[in-house]
């Protein structure tokens, strides 16, 4: 199930990379965006960090302004050329890598970050991708996710819950497609706990449209 998942998902991105930073475009979210622009650069200042799932590089080109080095990684060879066409930070390299194959990613880092990849794992493969995570970092790594609220009237609905408890859209491209792409909307408790014991100063920030939970590994 999840397999066919993962795979409906990378396709679906493909499709989508073209038309994809459309998104960030929604007036009601502009603030937010500013916010969460000017907040990033600082998780990262002086640290190695690997990105997961970059997409087009939207949040590259903000997290990874004051980092030493930085890994930008990405399954899509389509998002990773749009991304490759940006001004990003001389410190960042990009990278073609599955995010379920971490230990193929050589090198290990004191940071790590991703972008709206959490609410599509699926949450029988959450636990088991955070520690492959987890094992690519040096202890005292910093890791940041941010990732969507679920807001009446500006987030595409919910279709349908699965047996497990993930939540899915159905999303059109500008071809026509329509696809059901997996979304879920962790609370603030269910993020923490996700986690994981080995963690240390978890945080959880909330604006009007994004959250982020950041930590370090202890």
């Amino acid at each position: 199930m999840s397999e066919r998942v993962v795979a409906d998902m990378q396709a679906y991105y493909a499709g989508r990379a073209a038309e994809y930073e459309r998104v960030y475009a929604k007036p009601e979210r502009q603030a937010d965006l500013r916010a969460i622009e000017a907040w990033l650069p600082g998780c990262f200042a002086g640290r190695r960090a690997i990105e997961i799932a970059c997409g087009t590089g939207w949040w590259t080109q903000f997290a990874a302004r004051d980092a030493t080095q930085w890994l930008a990684t990405d399954v899509n060879p389509e998002t990773l050329a749009i991304a490759r066409g940006k001004a990003l930070p001389a410190s960042v390299r990009l990278s073609v890598a599955d995010a379920y194959a971490l230990a193929g990613v050589e090198g290990r880092f004191d940071a790590a970050f991703a972008g709206f990849w959490w609410s599509h794992v699926p949450l029988a493969r959450l636990a088991s991708w955070l520690g492959a995570l987890h094992a690519k970092l040096q202890p005292g790594a910093r890791i940041v996710f941010i990732d969507n609220l679920y807001v009446e009237g500006s987030s595409t609905p919910i279709a349908r819950r699965d047996d497990d408890g993930n939540t899915y859209q159905q999303r059109r491209l500008d071809d026509g497609s329509a696809h059901e792409v997996l979304k879920n909307f962790p609370t603030r408790e269910q993020a923490i706990a996700a986690i994981g014991p080995h963690t240390r100063n978890a945080q959880w920030q909330q604006w009007t449209h994004y959250w982020s939970v950041s930590y370090e590994l202890g």
